[in-house]
């Protein structure tokens, strides 16, 4: 373990042992005068929730509003702040947790979770944004689209989430990115767009969709897409919320490129 993952053990093996856990209880555990401290603090509480650091993050920044979700946000907030864990089930949590008697199937299952659960959770929003396009897209296009293909162009070859009308001369490629589990696979994001701006037609336009919490955890990555949109290596970026606009774009762009 490294000093950061010993500060959190230390952190753990403070908590008192109870048969139930309080308001008072939710307020040591994350009370901190620090940077440094709070962020062990709120590991912590990520860990009594199953939430990886990005979750946690994006779950308490949707629930506090602007502001931050840091010890400074922590400090001019604090009723509200705890207001917002015991919402998230985090009394229940400790209660549970702590109280459970654990057998060895039990270290079995969290490292199952930590592995191939983490990367499921991850691959099922993005399969459903996925889904969410590929209705909007039969509703433009009807039957004329290739979904999750491998795309023919002018500079090679790319994976894409959908071409249209085909992947052999595709003139519309639409990328679905909807994640809020891991930070590897939102920086995975930028190499796959930009596989697909390199490969594709210069008069071929690219859509991406993308959506989710995390996105608000990785600013600085959102910032290099809608670069990409500015120079105009990306057509346009849309999240769920812009569905009516992806429809009336797509209905102009089927008829600019003359497509059934």
């Amino acid at each position: 373990m490294d000093d950061m993952a010993q500060d959190i053990m230390d952190r753990i093996h403070a908590v008192p042992i109870k048969r139930e856990y309080g308001r008072d209880d939710i307020a040591a555990l994350i009370e901190a005068n620090d940077g440094k401290a709070f962020e062990v603090s709120r590991f912590c509480v990520g860990l009594f929730l199953g939430f990886s650091k990005d979750k946690l993050h994006g779950e308490l920044a949707e629930k506090l509003g602007p502001g931050g979700t840091g010890v400074k946000r922590f400090q001019a907030g604090r009723e509200e702040y705890l207001d917002v864990l015991e919402e998230m089930g985090l009394r229940d949590a400790m209660t549970a947790i702590v109280n459970r008697e654990p057998v060895w199937s039990d270290v079995l299952r969290e490292r199952l979770r930590s592995g191939r659960g983490s990367a499921i959770q991850g691959q099922q929003r993005g399969r459903g944004l996925e889904d969410f396009v590929e209705e909007i897209i039969q509703q433009v296009f009807g039957p004329s689209y290739e979904p999750r293909c491998t795309f023919q162009g002018v500079n090679g070859t790319a994976k894409c989430d959908f071409a249209i009308p085909n992947k052999a001369t595709p003139l519309i490629l639409i990328e679905a990115k909807g994640y809020g589990a891991t930070g590897s696979k939102m920086s995975d994001i930028i190499g796959d767009v930009d596989a697909i701006i390199g490969a594709k037609r210069n008069d071929a336009s690219l859509l991406l969709i993308t959506d989710g919490l995390t996105w608000k955890a990785r600013a600085n990555d959102l910032r290099k897409l809608i670069q990409r949109q500015h120079d105009g290596r990306i057509t346009r970026i849309y999240t769920k919320q812009m569905a009516e606009q992806l429809i009336a774009d797509l209905m102009t762009l089927r008829a600019e490129y003359g497509l059934p």
